[in-house]
């Protein structure tokens, strides 16, 4: 008797465990970066590419701990030159109290990313896969 619930504790362990881990390889959400936005401060193109060579896409996954970003620079063969991981700030997206007219409701939205120690604002205008 002690054996299967012994058993039965290490099973549900290892499927605890199993769903934490995962949150870390499937993201929330993907965003591609508009291409008449800047890129954000901890990206840079290398040499002899400027910022119309590149895209940028960003992810967000949710763990128990807090939310984080993934962030991948691509050229146009879509090769990656660079990945970056950084930490949602705040809770959730924040939003202004007096948002412009012509915005859908809950937009536009906002999220606090750091990376390498740098702090960007992202935006959100619509529930588009596009960020700004």
């Amino acid at each position: 008797m002690k054996i299967i619930r012994r058993t039965d504790g290490l099973l549900i362990l290892g499927v605890l465990a199993a769903l934490i881990i995962g949150c870390e390889y499937f993201p929330e959400s993907s965003f591609t970066l508009a291409s008449e936005s800047r890129l954000p401060r901890w990206n840079t193109p290398p040499p002899g590419l400027t910022r119309g060579d590149v895209s940028l896409t960003m992810s967000y996954f949710s763990m128990p701990w807090g939310g984080s970003a993934r962030f991948r620079l691509q050229d146009k063969n879509k090769e990656i030159i660079e990945k970056k991981n950084g930490r949602v700030r705040c809770g959730g997206a924040f939003q202004l109290k007096n948002p412009p007219q012509g915005f859908p409701p809950g937009y536009p939205a906002y999220e606090a990313i750091t990376v390498d120690g740098i702090t960007e604002i992202i935006e959100h205008r619509k529930m588009e896969p596009i960020f700004l």
